[in-house]
């Protein structure tokens, strides 16, 4: 049975060969999720000085999410997600001056500084966006994963989704033909708790999530999103079997936003008490005191990666805001045309959907 005990499906067994990571693996995924909260806090600070434009949604508290899933991909593999994808984006190895320059409009940005905050992207890294339209990338994920089938690639795609979008109606359609053509996808959900303002006891009936995946008949697992390591374990299971079997699964991975839902939102709906319980799990400080009981690491290393990091942060910040605006001309570019040639799709083998 899977994890949560929706399908028949036996989950392969990967947990050994996930969490035995050399000692400069464990550093490294401890230095993804702090560049990505630092990153994120900049980030914050240049909103609020006005150099970022339009909406932006920070990815604090749900580091190990992001990190965790995508740390166990593969270069063929695909990565779609909606408008909180700064996490993600740094996580699939995007460099952060583009992706800040892209948060300032500027045309250095990873998308030319058209799209902005909910909008990064990269064809190199297969991280196919940042979309802005609640659950309108579950489809894509759909779609990205019938390419990988048809052409067969053996690629995997990750696809994300914020606990507020379960009950839209694409959700429902890309997971009935997700299962229904076994596909080699992955949904995730990232339970924050609250969609905007609200919370999901008010929001959502048939808890937790995951059972969602009762009604396509799709495996199901649940995992901690404040637990690095569990997210890996969790993740391999359903990439596993994804690329062995070309089975799609439904992933609930339960974390915790520690900013408001935007950058415009207080976050006043939630309680004192509510805030703390949930800072007392913070992923990095948890994988941290991991690292320092195993000795992987001791606290002078970590004194010094938060030094470097910062700067890092700060280079990339002076970068974005010293790079030039787009010219005015670049607005009818990277748009599709009636009199665009369309490449042909290599074709495929149909018989196996």
């Amino acid at each position: 049975m899977s994890a949560a005990g929706t399908k028949s499906v036996k989950m392969p067994s990967v947990a050994k060969s996930v969490l035995d990571l050399p000692p400069e693996g464990k550093r490294d995924l401890y230095r993804q999720m702090l560049l990505i909260r630092r990153f994120e806090e900049k980030a914050g600070q240049a909103f609020t000085q006005s150099k970022v434009k339009g909406f932006c949604h920070l990815y604090i508290g749900e580091e190990a999410v992001g990190v965790g899933t995508i740390s166990v991909l593969e270069p063929r593999d695909a990565v779609i997600t909606a408008y909180r994808d700064h996490g993600h984006a740094i996580a699939r190895g995007m460099e952060i001056k583009p992706l800040m320059a892209e948060l300032f409009g500027k045309a250095t940005g990873c998308s030319r500084g058209k799209g902005g905050s909910m909008h990064f992207f990269s064809k190199e890294k297969n991280f196919y966006g940042g979309h802005g339209i609640v659950g309108g990338q579950t489809p894509l994920g759909a779609g990205i994963a019938f390419a990988q089938k048809y052409q067969g690639t053996g690629g995997v795609t990750l696809c994300y989704l914020g606990d507020g979008a379960v009950n839209q109606g694409p959700f429902h359609e890309a997971l009935n033909l997700a299962a229904l053509w076994k596909l080699p996808v992955i949904y995730i959900i990232e339970n924050n708790e609250w969609s905007m303002g609200t919370s999901l006891a008010r929001s959502s009936a048939g808890l937790p999530l995951v059972n969602r995946a009762h009604g396509y008949d799709m495996a199901g697992i649940t995992a901690d999103g404040m637990d690095l390591d569990d997210v890996r374990v969790k993740t391999a299971e359903a990439v596993a079997l994804a690329r062995s079997e070309s089975q799609p699964t439904l992933m609930e991975i339960k974390t915790y936003r520690y900013r408001g839902h935007s950058m415009s939102d207080p976050g006043k709906y939630r309680t004192k008490e509510e805030l703390e319980a949930h800072l007392a799990k913070d992923p990095i400080h948890l994988y941290q005191q991991k690292l320092l009981a195993a000795k992987v690491a001791d606290q002078a290393w970590f004194d010094k990666l938060d030094e470097q990091i910062r700067a890092q942060v700060q280079e990339a910040y002076e970068y974005a805001d010293a790079s030039p605006e787009p010219e005015h001309h670049t607005l009818y570019e990277d748009m599709l045309t009636p009199e665009d040639q369309i490449p042909e799709i290599p074709r495929g083998n149909y018989n196996h959907f």
